[in-house]
């Protein structure tokens, strides 16, 4: 395992980070731990736009799709 060091953070960025360690019951480093794998594991514009295509290949083509505002407003008026 690597070891990172990191200069000159904030005060204000530091201690919302202890806070957040506290809410979760952690400890400093181990939020950091999370929050650095939580931001390694973010897929990327380019793998979102591809999944996005996957999904919509799925439609069939020339199927009409239904305006997403209509359908919440007939949600709404159930």
């Amino acid at each position: 395992m690597a070891n990172l060091t990191i200069r000159n953070i904030e005060d204000s960025v530091v201690e919302r980070l202890k806070e957040k360690a506290a809410q979760n019951e952690r400890s400093l480093e181990a939020e950091l731990r999370e929050v650095l794998k939580q931001v390694a594991n973010q897929k990327t514009r380019e793998e979102l736009l591809a999944a996005a295509d996957r999904i919509a290949a799925m439609t069939p083509k020339g199927v009409k799709q239904t305006d997403s505002a209509e359908l919440i407003r007939e949600d709404r008026d159930r």
